[in-house]
């Protein structure tokens, strides 16, 4: 996928779309206090837009429904070596599906699997999964540029190996590996259907993805870091189907490879903490990236230079309250691939830019507050897509504790997604929750 892994507000951007109940920065297998724990979490709510339809469709569907989502963590800390995995399952039942005789069944499951093992004093390595299976875009373990429900069993696995070496006092390097698999199962476009029902996602978003870097590292002062490093990302589309065809008498036909790319990033950095409760990083740089297998009917430039950034401030007020605010700018996948004349090309895909922001506190002893915000903004590059597509997302979350292993919570999380007058299409989501979580 079209982002550097390299910094400490990464994980952030993923989580900027997430239920504001579930987000928590920073948090790491250290922070639990025995080897393993289990949860469960049942909950009523209301969604006013399920299938995340256009406010005047007909297909927009409004439902009540139940959820529960058992959770098991499991870490296991030995000398050297941290093992870890944690998984949680979904089950979402929808009233509304069930009155019209459709399926009211979802299902998710989410595994984070890691193992972080230090060599030496100067030499650390981390391996790391995140695999997710949904139909919520807030469920994706990446930053992603679909923010729609989709149906189906759809995976995404992100797997990361990294490696730490400290060579002195002030020099480090950091390197490693990504892969991303993405499979959608909504699938089985032809030529023949293309004009008539459209791409599908699988054609258009089912990708391996391949990410290589390395940094260098600068210990300038006790609590400022700088670094300057290079990533190579090479993204194979695989879906194997039409995803669009021009609008020249010839008919053009554009397949989901014709998409692939390879890109090379620089930039430098720096990693500062102002005292022990403020701190901020930020990654600005390029990316010159290549569509190297667009077909030769296709005349539009195959060379494209973007800006990189990677900014955020963190701020802990108290022990267990923070505040975070960040930035991204960024190359990413589209769900659009529309076409225009060969000079346009096909859609290849979004220059996105995120901005987004948490607040969790304590209000009381007992009673947790915690609000997130997340705007993105995604202009096409290429083809006849129109405008840029935006999406704004809020999350607020009140959470009781009842005792140390019972809790209840109530929420509220709202989506809109606009799409400028271009071919995305736009809605308005209201989803309300009230529930109750069981911790051993």
């Amino acid at each position: 996928m079209k982002k550097v892994l390299v910094s400490a507000g990464i994980a952030a951007i993923g989580a900027a779309s997430l239920h504001a109940d579930v987000y928590a920065p920073d948090i790491t297998a250290n922070d639990a206090s025995k080897m393993w724990s289990v949860s469960g979490t049942l909950r009523g709510f209301y969604d006013d837009n399920y299938t995340t339809a256009h406010s005047d469709a007909t297909g927009k569907r409004a439902s009540w429904g139940a959820e529960l989502s058992p959770s098991l963590s499991f870490i296991v800390p030995l000398q050297q070596t941290e093992l870890g995995l944690r998984y949680t399952y979904g089950l979402y039942y929808y009233q509304d599906r069930e009155n019209i005789g459709q399926n009211p069944i979802d299902q998710s499951h989410e595994a984070d699997l890691w193992v972080d093992h230090a060599f030496t004093e100067r030499l650390e390595g981390k391996i790391q999964d995140a695999f997710t299976v949904s139909q919520e875009p807030q469920l994706s373990a990446s930053p992603t540029s679909l923010p729609y429900r989709a149906e189906g069993n759809n995976i995404e696995n992100q797997a990361t190996l990294t490696v730490h070496t400290e060579w002195s006092l002030l020099f480090s390097t950091d390197v490693g590996y990504e892969n991303t698999f993405v499979d959608y199962q909504q699938h089985g476009a032809t030529i023949a259907t293309l004009p008539v029902t459209g791409a599908t996602l699988a054609g258009l978003l089912n990708m391996d993805g391949h990410s290589f870097w390395a940094n260098l590292n600068y210990q300038y002062l006790p609590n400022l870091t700088f670094l300057v490093g290079y990533q190579f990302g090479l993204d194979d589309f695989i879906g194997n189907e039409p995803i669009s065809i021009d609008t020249t008498p010839a008919h053009n036909v554009y397949f989901s490879d014709s998409r692939n790319e390879f890109s090379n990033y620089g930039y430098i950095g720096a990693q500062y903490a102002f005292n022990e409760n403020l701190s901020a990083t930020a990654q600005v740089g390029a990316q010159i990236s290549d569509s190297y297998n667009l077909p030769s009917f296709d005349t539009q430039s195959s060379t494209f230079v973007e800006p990189y950034a990677n900014l955020a401030v963190t701020y802990t007020y108290l022990p267990g309250d923070y505040a975070q605010l960040g930035f991204t700018q960024s190359e990413s996948p589209t769900s659009i691939a529309s076409t225009g004349s060969t000079a346009q090309g096909v859609t290849l895909f979004q220059e996105t830019s995120v901005v987004y922001a948490s607040v969790n506190h304590q209000i009381t002893p007992k009673l947790l507050g915690s609000i997130i915000g997340h705007y993105q903004l995604g202009g096409y590059e290429g083809g006849a897509a129109g405008s840029a597509q935006a999406w704004y997302s809020l999350g607020l979350n009140l959470s009781y504790a009842i005792n140390p292993f019972l809790s209840a919570e109530v929420g509220y999380n709202f989506d809109y997604a606009d799409s400028g007058g271009g071919v995305a299409t736009s809605y308005a989501r209201n989803r309300e929750y009230i529930g109750i979580t069981a911790t051993y």
